[in-house]
Order: structure tokens, then C-alpha cells, then sequence
């Protein structure tokens, strides 16, 4: 049984590097035409070109997720393009600054909580009314984070971020399937990925619970990280219609990591 998304429009939300590039080089060799939005041009024709090299279908949209007119413009390109929206991957997210809450400040609570939580929300809003036409998949990029997990110091915006998510599209779940629109919630664990080495860490020794792992914390592959190619064939069969009478349901793909945090 393969996964088939022949023909319809995925639209991508942060796929122009890591799990977010995966899903569209995926979404694409399964049949999508593929739009990604994303802020840097060069690496979104980067993931165009590969895409286009093994005989796929993929554009690219500029927009930074935070400004609800340029998502919207974004959005509209790709419609434009292939005159219709059968999937989105509010997938753009960021693991911001992770401190202690009384050294976190206001500007960089907003940032990722603006990126992450409405960020998916201008994606969301953009893509729902082109998806009421026929119906459609949404698959939100949340995280065990704020969801399973509360255990990693100072990323108190970031879990709250990833915990609006996952309430968001659990409220999104009902007031869509009268349209035929299915909103499912995706919370990997630690996936190999760009995102980590990015994160701001600051005085979290303070705060820390010592919590000890001799064997790793991920059970099943014993303490290594993820694939990215994990989550992009579970988005994958979240949009198309192998997963038909599926939504409001979260999936977490994480190898047990947080049932032991």
C-alpha cells in the first residue's frame, strides 16, 4: 500500500530546510505539487531543484510566518499557481530562547509565540477557505513539548507555544469537518534537525531538574535522535487519503522519549 497524493496542492509552512524540506521533497514524490513558504529564497529553490530533479512539481513563496499579508500573499501565489489548496503543513517554527521565566524577556516570549502559534494561525487562515472548496488536510508541527513533555528548563515559550498548537488544532478539528477539512497534530520529539543548534540558551543551570539517562532518553533507537524522513512519512500519510476518517488526533513520533520525561 503506497501513500498517494496525486495531484493535489500541499502547501509547506518552513520547507526550505530540515523535517520541512523532508515533507515537501515527500509530499512530492508521492505526487503533491508542492508550494513552499518560507523567508530565505535560496534555500526554497535549493528544495524546488531537488524536487524538480526527481521529476516532481514545487514553487517557492516568500513570507515570514509573523505578517499575516505576506502569508496571505504566499498562500495566494500557490493557489494561483495550480488554482486550488488540498493540504497545509503549518510546520515554520522556532525553539526561541529557553531561560529562567524571570530572565526571559517580553520581545523574545513574543517571538516564539508569534512564530510558532501565530504563525500557524496566519497559515491556517489563509488556507481554509481554499480548502472548504473541496475539502482538505491540515497538519499541524507541534511538539511533545507542551504536550507530553515539561521537563526541559527555561523552554517555557516555546511549550506554551507548541501547546496552543496543539489546543488550536484540536478546536479547528470540529469547526472544519463540516467542510470536509481534516486537522491533525504532528509532536515529534528530538529529531535530527538545523533547530537545535539555533536555540538560545541561557543561565538554565539554576533551574535544571537533574535527571539522569544511562541509556539514552529515547528507548527505541537507544538514545539517538530521529530522522526528519520519520515525520515527512507520517505528514505524508496524514494528507492523503489513507488517513480519511482521521482528525483532531495527535501523533506523537518520538520513539517513547516522552514517556520516560
Amino acid at each position: 500500500m503506497k501513500i498517494q497524493l496525486d495531484d493535489k496542492v500541499i502547501v509547506i509552512t518552513g520547507g526550505s530546510e530540515g523535517i520541512g524540506a523532508e515533507i515537501a521533497k515527500t509530499c512530492a514524490a508521492c505526487g503533491a505539487r508542492v508550494g513552499i513558504l518560507s523567508r530565505d529564497q535560496d534555500e526554497m529553490q535549493s528544495v524546488v531543484d531537488a524536487i524538480k530533479a526527481q521529476g516532481g512539481q514545487a514553487m517557492w513563496a516568500e513570507a515570514d510566518v509573523t505578517e499575516d499579508d505576506q502569508v496571505k500573499q504566499a498562500v495566494e501565489q500557490v493557489a494561483a499557481q495550480w488554482g486550488r489548496i488540498d493540504g497545509l503543513v503549518a510546520n515554520a517554527g522556532t525553539n526561541g530562547t529557553w531561560a529562567p521565566i524571570d530572565e526571559l524577556s517580553p520581545e523574545d516570549w513574543r517571538m516564539t509565540l508569534d512564530v510558532n502559534l501565530t504563525g500557524t494561525f496566519f497559515a491556517i487562515r489563509h488556507a481554509a477557505p481554499h480548502l472548504k472548496k473541496q475539502g482538505g488536510s491540515i497538519v499541524v508541527m507541534s511538539s511533545i513539548n507542551g504536550t507530553r513533555t515539561f521537563s526541559n528548563s527555561g523552554a517555557s515559550a516555546y511549550a506554551a507555544s507548541k501547546a496552543g498548537q496543539f489546543a488550536l488544532a484540536k478546536m479547528l478539528a470540529l469547526e472544519l469537518a463540516q467542510d470536509k477539512v481534516r486537522v491533525n497534530v504532528i509532536c515529534p520529539g528530538a529529531i535530527e534537525s538545523a533547530i537545535h543548534e539555533k536555540t538560545e540558551r541561557e543561565d538554565l543551570d539554576s533551574i535544571r531538574t537533574p535527571v539522569e539517562y544511562p541509556e539514552g532518553q529515547i528507548p527505541l533507537i537507544d538514545g539517538a535522535m530521529g530522522d526528519p524522513q520519520q515525520v515527512a512519512n507520517l505528514t505524508a500519510f496524514l494528507l492523503g487519503d489513507l488517513s480519511a476518517h482521521i482528525t483532531g488526533t495527535p501523533v506523537w513520533i518520538d520513539g517513547g522519549q516522552s514517556l520516560i520525561r
